[in-house]
């Protein structure tokens, strides 16, 4: 199978900056797989990296849907895979970056997704119930079903699954030969990471961002969808907070428990290369790349 390498972590963590340091060092190409970045004008809250970040490195799926439209994990996977195939068939490298978990494993896993048009109105009834209600519904159908009660994105892709007639097991077919490289800080360092880059973003415009976007007819309902910063801000942008520092330092907790969450994720998969964030890590993951492109 051709190669892949892929970079994951937590927000904050760094992932997008030695992704393009590790391009420029084996000329590849990065596919970024963010659920959030896939959309245009959503940039600050994102964490979307600058034309001045990518130093020259070109970006693929990026900026691909309007805001508002309707954007699923099949949609990233189609795309992620032709734009991995031209990388390839071009001579490059393809470097898969990103903190999307479900995005990742759909390409480096290859799961096979079904090709019906999801009902959304039943989506809907899904979105009104809390987590435990969807894991509930879902015990109730399928008894003996594995699955983390907490993950309410798997649970209700489960039970949409189910009610489209598809058998809820998850298949996978891999295309690609893959390397996955870790980027983890120890939980201080990455809670300090967070609160600057919280700030750093709010003085370049994050909230103006979001006024934006409203005024531009971007719905309440599609920027609370979104999570974090956008909820957050959207919230705040309608009264619901009583000051911008409030919203901030709620907002702050948020992101630390998602980057958290996020760790419990990437660390299920015991074939994931953690580089060691306290020494020469950027060496230690061109050395791992240079050794997995060696072989075959």
């Amino acid at each position: 199978m051709d190669k892949l390498v892929a970079i994951v972590g937590p927000n904050a963590s760094g992932k997008s900056s030695l992704g393009v340091e590790l391009a420029l060092a084996f000329g590849a190409e990065i596919v970024s797989a963010d659920s959030r970045q896939v959309f245009r004008g959503l940039d600050l809250g994102s964490g979307k990296i600058t034309l001045e970040g990518m130093r020259g490195v070109r970006h693929h799926l990026l900026d691909v849907a309007e805001p508002g439209e309707f954007f699923s994990m099949a949609d990233f996977q189609r795309l992620a895979y032709r734009a991995i195939d031209d990388i390839i068939a071009r001579g490059r490298l393809p470097m898969l970056v990103g903190g999307t978990g479900l995005y990742v494993e759909s390409v480096v896993k290859g799961y096979e997704l079904s090709d019906k048009m999801p009902d959304l109105a039943y989506r809907d009834e899904l979105e009104k119930l809390t987590t435990p209600e969807l894991y509930e519904m879902l015990i109730s159908k399928l008894p003996d079903i594995e699955i983390d009660r907490k993950n309410r994105n798997r649970v209700m892709r489960v039970l949409e699954k189910l009610h489209d007639g598809d058998d809820a097991a998850p298949a996978f077919s891999p295309r690609y030969d893959t390397l996955t490289i870790g980027v983890g800080w120890d939980r201080e360092t990455l809670k300090k990471r967070i609160d600057e880059r919280l700030t750093r973003r709010s003085a370049e415009g994050m909230i103006d961002e979001v006024r934006i976007l409203r005024a531009n007819g971007v719905s309440d309902e599609f920027l609370l969808k979104l999570g974090l910063e956008y909820r957050y801000i959207t919230q705040y942008l309608t009264g619901e907070w009583a000051s911008e520092d409030e919203m901030l330092s709620e907002l702050s907790l948020a992101i630390k428990r998602f980057a958290k969450r996020q760790m419990t994720w990437f660390k299920r998969d015991k074939s994931i290369k953690w580089l060691d964030m306290g020494g020469d890590y950027l060496s230690e993951a061109r050395a791992a790349i240079a050794d997995f492109l060696s072989k075959g």
